[in-house]
């Protein structure tokens, strides 16, 4: 059985974070693991509080995991400061990881700055060129860019000017779009737009982590990156596809809707 590590904070309602992370990689018959970075008080409506683990507990996780079940690939999501994305990429270095994929969860939907200063320039210039695969939404790719992005032309320019920042393969995911959700993958031999319909479903709480697992999960089953990425769009339409209800904001994809 392959093995995948998702390295993110915990969502309690189930819906993002590393309980998405896992329901993902059962969903696809890998051998789940995880290290907290955060636990946060949240659920369909929003975040209450969030309180982080310490570096030094964060580093320890990696090492009980990485000194026993070495993971096939490894996702990483929330990693809320320097102190806390410095260790990660540390123990990334010491144990030599391969297949990386980083969610930068940068933004928040509305808009609003979820990193500091400090800890943005840390994951941007340590974390994020560690990666295999970079995924950021829209309004994360403007914030690496450093310009807005309105179409899909603006989609192309954002990931070349990306994967020349940080030398290594970009999926820039086109939800916040209106005419499409096609997403743009960007590797140094091609470019990619990976399409979809878009599916009309308010619930879509945690689906950049679901995706960037999905992700990992075939990466670790020795899918190539294109594949990977194919795999894991058609894994998240379906999930949306299922309408799962629950709760009262914008709810959490059924990530279980392929099992029978």
């Amino acid at each position: 059985m392959k093995k995948v590590l998702t390295i993110a904070g915990s969502d309690c309602s189930g819906g993002a974070g590393i309980q998405a992370d896992l329901k993902t990689m059962t969903a696809h018959k890998v051998y789940g693991m995880s290290v907290i970075t955060a636990l946060t008080a949240q659920n369909t409506t929003g975040v209450t509080s969030i309180m982080d683990v310490t570096p030094e507990f964060a580093g320890q996780q990696m090492d009980c995991i990485f000194t026993d079940i070495i993971p096939d690939a490894v996702k990483i999501g929330m990693v809320s400061n320097s102190g806390i994305i410095e260790t990660i990429v540390g123990k990334l270095t010491e144990y030599n990881v391969k297949n990386l994929v980083v969610d930068p969860v940068m933004v928040s939907t509305s808009g609003s700055k979820l990193l500091s200063e400090k800890a943005m320039d840390v994951l941007v210039t340590k974390l994020l060129p560690m990666a295999l695969l970079v995924t950021p939404n829209i309004p994360e790719a403007e914030a690496l860019w450093n310009m807005k992005i309105g179409s899909k032309r603006d989609m192309e320019k954002a990931a070349e000017a990306i994967f020349q920042k940080l030398n290594c393969a970009v999926l820039i995911k086109g939800g916040h779009l209106t005419e499409s959700s096609d997403d743009l993958l960007y590797t140094e031999e091609k470019m990619i737009w990976i399409t979809g319909r878009r599916i009309d479903n308010p619930n879509t709480h945690g689906t950049g982590c679901t995706l960037s697992s999905a992700i990992a999960c075939s990466l670790a089953n020795g899918c190539s990156l294109e594949q990977s990425v194919k795999n894991a769009k058609a894994y998240i339409t379906g999930a949306l596809n299922d309408q799962l209800n629950i709760g009262k904001g914008s709810g959490p994809l059924n990530h279980m809707w392929g099992l029978t």
